[in-house]
């Protein structure tokens, strides 16, 4: 794995990302082209991922105080899924199957993320860190790209220190799963599914908390993240990108652990849901609390 950014994630805060990944249709005209274009040179998956970090590191130490990406270029993405035997070739296949493509969408996501900011706890600090007029100025290139671009649908979501529990239940045991590992440590390790079977998966784990616990804030979070894939391709998959903190919690039964806590909850078994909660807390919030440790 090339790469020393990449392999030591620069001492920043563990990050895992959901993604989702769609065929070249689902995109407008001109940023279909813009995709072909852009990842036909963006390399390895590996140098897709340093090329963020390295860029997201010189945000933070360039001159003149605006920490947003510019949106001149856009990461890109991509993963192969196989195709039908008898099905009509296309003009993003080959023999190795169909290309799906996830765009970074750094301008928006960024935007998102300050917002956020604003408006949490940490508001005070953010006023230091995001001078207003640099706000003003990324909102400009926010009007831009949503003058052009279906910029509803955000295609990836990230979490820092930890994976929300909610993301686990779009998952199973069966899916795809990558290991990226280099000297003996795992760099992050990414579950692959169809966005037929998260949806799937999401709306049984809604179903049945709205009967079974109502008032968990976690249904809040797979209310949201229902509608959120329900945005996309029929034929997209998603990806649960884990990052560094693999390293940590790798292998990790926590899909079987939230789909067996759902169960319980809806057969009203609270000890067999109180043994799930045990296991994905002792997994996750030693994890958690690193974000406090000095």
């Amino acid at each position: 794995m090339a790469g020393s950014l990449y392999r030591g994630q620069a001492g920043l805060p563990f990050s895992s990302s959901l993604r989702i990944y769609e065929p070249l249709e689902a995109f407008p005209t001109e940023q279909q082209r813009q995709l072909v274009a852009e990842s036909s040179k963006a390399g390895s998956r590996a140098a897709v991922e340093n090329a963020e970090l390295q860029a997201s590191l010189g945000r933070i130490t360039r001159s003149g105080g605006d920490p947003f990406p510019t949106g001149r270029t856009d990461l890109v993405r991509m993963t192969r899924v196989p195709t039908g035997r008898h099905a009509a070739p296309r003009k993003d296949e080959d023999d190795a199957g169909r290309l799906l493509y996830c765009p970074s969408q750094l301008v928006i996501r960024a935007g998102l993320a300050a917002n956020a900011l604003m408006d949490g706890v940490h508001s005070p600090l953010a006023d230091l860190l995001i001078p207003v007029s640099q706000r003003d100025k990324h909102q400009m290139r926010i009007d831009r790209i949503n003058a052009r671009e279906d910029a509803k649908r955000v295609h990836t979501r990230a979490s820092t220190w930890g994976i929300p529990f909610s993301w686990f239940s779009l998952f199973a045991e069966s899916d795809r799963k990558d290991v990226v590992e280099s000297d003996g440590r795992i760099l992050t390790v990414r579950v692959w599914t169809p966005l037929t079977e998260a949806l799937e998966r999401a709306r049984f784990s809604v179903a049945h908390l709205a009967l079974a616990a109502p008032d968990l804030d976690m249904l809040d979070d797979l209310t949201q993240l229902t509608e959120w894939l329900e945005l996309f391709h029929v034929q997209s998959m998603v990806e649960l990108d884990y990052g560094a903190v693999a390293d940590k919690v790798y292998p990790d039964d926590s899909p079987m652990d939230v789909r067996l806590g759902i169960e319980c909850l809806a057969e009203g078994d609270m000890t067999g849901a109180a043994a799930a909660y045990r296991r994905l807390a002792s997994r996750w919030i030693p994890i958690r609390q690193l974000a406090r440790a000095s």
